[in-house]
């Protein structure tokens, strides 16, 4: 029997953004997770931090911040600064799953360089329930380079798309770096200011935002 959480997720679908919605519309969910390496299948989340953005503001008021606990705290932990007295007093990994989808719903994620960050969750979610996220994503950093090719950066910016670099570009002093809530705050705020761009540049649609990246030959 599918668990009432994830029966409540895949309803939230049944009327979500089509292509066609103003992005000022859509609930985008600005992620980014640490884990204990680069590989999903194998590797573990530790923290998942999260910030709504909507009508182009960010939501202070719609936020989510999920420690989860290690048994064992290796250095693949600590070296996100975090204690392992921090560690252990984490919430379990199907706690922090389940708030998670609740908090999600059919929001589109978005990050930088956000592949990741969603093949670990879906990889966490298939261990314990068996199923994938259905949310639609956006990179942040496909998006300034779609936006460089539409000519919305001056010829003199630099082409450092990076996260940190994009925070140079748009004057956004990085705090708490390398923190699953700090980066997805960062990346909110570099988020921010691509919209505004992509609405001057015509990409003012949920369509628009999440157009495929294709580097040209």
């Amino acid at each position: 029997m599918t668990p009432p959480f994830i029966a409540d997720y895949h309803r939230a679908f049944d009327t979500t953004w089509t292509g066609a919605a103003p992005a000022g519309e859509v609930r985008f969910v600005v992620l980014d997770s640490e884990t204990t390496g680069l590989d999903a299948r194998k590797d573990r989340l530790i923290t998942i931090g999260a910030i709504a953005v909507r009508g182009g503001d960010l939501r202070l008021d719609d936020t989510f911040d999920a420690l989860i606990e290690m048994r064992h705290n290796t250095a693949s932990v600590t070296v996100h600064g975090i204690t392992r007295q921090q560690s252990e007093a984490g919430v379990g990994e199907p706690e922090a799953l389940e708030r998670f989808l609740a908090y999600l719903a059919d929001g589109v994620i978005v990050g930088h360089h956000i592949g990741h960050d969603i093949a670990t969750l879906d990889a966490a979610y298939g261990r314990h329930w068996g199923f994938r996220l259905r949310n639609r994503s956006l990179d942040t950093m496909e998006l300034a380079l779609h936006l460089e090719r539409d000519g919305a950066f001056a010829r003199t910016a630099t082409t450092d798309f990076s996260l940190d670099g994009l925070c140079a570009r748009f004057g956004v002093i990085p705090h708490d770096r390398h923190t699953a809530a700090g980066d997805a705050f960062m990346t909110a705020l570099v988020f921010q200011r691509l919209l505004r761009l992509a609405e001057r540049h015509g990409r003012g649609t949920l369509g628009g935002l999440l157009e495929p990246w294709v580097a040209e030959q």
